[in-house]
């Protein structure tokens, strides 16, 4: 079990924090855990969380993966992007008020710009999720965000 603090892996804070522990970690794979409890920003009026809240709980678990390569390195932990999922099957239409949830994200690819491809499982009693997510983490996400930020232009 990783003991740091999901704050200090994730770009998120609060609320939107979804997971609640990080299990297992190493180079390729990471395992995270969540209890589903009624009441968060997510959770229909029976405290179930909508299937496809499942592709954020996979996301913030590869986030949760790269929060955890950059804290081993003795990095910052950075700002990353979802840039979409290819095949997300899910056999239920909620997740139920008091689910386990467990998710495995396994690193298909990864290149030195920063793209990356995650297959994902999200799995509880009864329930199965399947995604593949393609992700972006600039090298250097403040230049990053400063350059893709609007121009200056004089509006005289």
């Amino acid at each position: 079990m990783i003991t740091w603090p999901l704050a200090e892996l994730l770009p998120h804070a609060g609320d939107m924090i979804l997971i609640d522990q990080v299990e297992a970690f190493d180079d390729e794979q990471i395992h995270t855990r969540l209890t589903v409890r009624p009441g968060g920003l997510f959770n229909r009026a029976d405290g179930s969380l909508p299937a496809w809240v499942g592709i954020e709980l996979m996301a913030q678990s590869v986030a949760a993966y790269a929060g955890c390569r950059a804290r081993q390195q003795g990095n910052p932990v950075e700002l990353g992007f979802l840039l979409g999922s290819r095949k997300f099957e899910c056999n239920v239409e909620a997740f139920p008020a008091g689910s386990e949830l467990r998710i495995h994200a396994l690193r298909s690819l990864e290149d030195d710009n920063g793209m990356g491809v995650f297959e994902c499982h999200l799995t509880g009693e009864g329930i199965h999720a399947l995604a593949r997510l393609n992700v972006f983490r600039p090298p250097q996400v403040t230049r990053y965000l400063a350059e893709a930020g609007p121009e200056d232009s004089p509006h005289d």
